[in-house]
């Protein structure tokens, strides 16, 4: 058996490591590239959402590779990523590649449902080798995320343009390499210490930017065209609603364990949406309201072209907007989008929150100034 799975974002990272720790042999597709883009493009649905369709180059590139077996995850409700085992399968079962598809749902009463599912791919290991698998591979979704949120709060404010990302590629090719959870925190440090010695400069006030929208496209910095790192690199101060250990809790481990997920935003949803619509539409905007609570400067939504639960969400952000005071701004993907386009308007979207602060910051100083002089 070779098993292999869809990028999103450093997911890879976990899952290499869950199979190479039970000695099943892993086949990693290759970084999503234009390639990918168009293997996929070329054998989907034209009204498929993008993630669908890098899914599917993924798995095609991976089968050129040797891989025979595909594992991914699986969804509920009303969003098209509950179908996409089902359609994928049929599509390279038409295009004469056969491969064994192993869909791990979202377990509906218990953990255990996961850890059966997973046993299907372990044969013979022990209950035990698998739970320390799983253990090891959410270990590391931890320490890249830990790394992310550095590297969004240095990145605005480095001396030398590029130096985060430098160090941060390092950091990921350590973690992905460690071996074991007492290697894994060795390198977790050394790379902690890395970023700590990139020259920055705290007296900088970047814009602040919460990113909400649907999971695949806020995780892929291919198919969101490397959103964080324009935005940083233009002064601005990133905060994702989820990371990936976040999203592998919530959805895979139900939640069992203690640490920020979705719930907290879906909680803050009501008014405005009252109930589940799907992928992470509700999410979407209680963060966007949470973020306008904490006083960002802006949200940017990212959405595929077609998502259902995103295209409502869209629809109710302006009045979330109007309320809260906070702008918003939807940047629809797929795969016709390129860099310049996104770049240009990233630019004009930061542009006006920049000028929003400095009549804001204006503002304060004025009426500091008649208070002082009243006084």
């Amino acid at each position: 058996m070779k098993v292999t799975f869809p990028h999103m974002g450093y997911m890879y990272i976990c899952l290499k490591a869950l199979f190479n720790y039970l000695d099943i042999e892993v086949v990693v597709p290759p970084m999503p590239s234009k390639r990918t883009l168009s293997l996929g493009t070329q054998h989907s649905p034209e009204f498929a959402c993008l993630p669908l369709k890098i899914n599917m180059g993924n798995f095609m590139e991976a089968y050129e590779k040797g891989a025979d077996t595909i594992v991914m995850a699986g969804g509920v409700g009303p969003c098209r990523f509950g179908y996409y085992a089902q359609v994928q399968r049929e599509i390279l079962k038409d295009i004469g590649i056969n491969m064994k598809m192993v869909v791990l749902e979202p377990p509906q009463k218990h953990i255990s449902e996961l850890l059966i599912k997973v046993r299907e791919l372990t044969g013979s290991k022990s209950w035990f080798d698998v739970v320390r698998a799983i253990r090891f591979a959410f270990n590391k979704a931890c320490a890249v995320d830990e790394v992310d949120r550095i590297v969004h709060k240095i990145r605005p404010r480095e001396i030398e343009t590029g130096a985060v990302d430098l160090v941060l590629a390092e950091a990921i090719k350590w973690i992905d390499e460690a071996q074991n959870k007492k290697q894994l925190d060795e390198v977790l440090k050394q790379a902690k210490n890395e970023l700590a010695s990139i020259e920055v400069d705290y007296s900088r006030r970047p814009i602040r930017i919460g990113i909400v929208g649907e999971i695949y496209v806020i995780l892929e910095p291919f198919v969101n065209l490397n959103v964080e790192k324009h935005l940083g690199r233009m002064g601005v101060e990133v905060e994702r609603s989820i990371y990936l250990s976040e999203w592998i809790n919530d959805h895979l481990f139900m939640g069992l364990l203690k640490m920020k997920g979705n719930k907290s935003a879906r909680e803050l949803a009501p008014p405005y949406v009252n109930h589940f619509v799907g992928g992470h539409g509700q999410e979407t905007i209680g963060s966007t309201v949470k973020y306008g609570k904490e006083k960002y400067d802006g949200v940017i939504q990212l959405m595929p072209f077609g998502c259902m639960p995103e295209i409502v969400a869209e629809s109710i952000l302006p009045t979330v907007s109007r309320e809260i005071g906070i702008p918003t701004f939807s940047l629809i993907l797929d795969e016709h989008s390129g860099d310049a386009g996104v770049i240009t308007r990233l630019e004009a979207f930061v542009d006006l929150l920049a000028r929003k602060k400095e009549i804001n910051d204006e503002t304060k100083d004025a009426e500091g100034a008649f208070i002082c002089a009243d006084i």
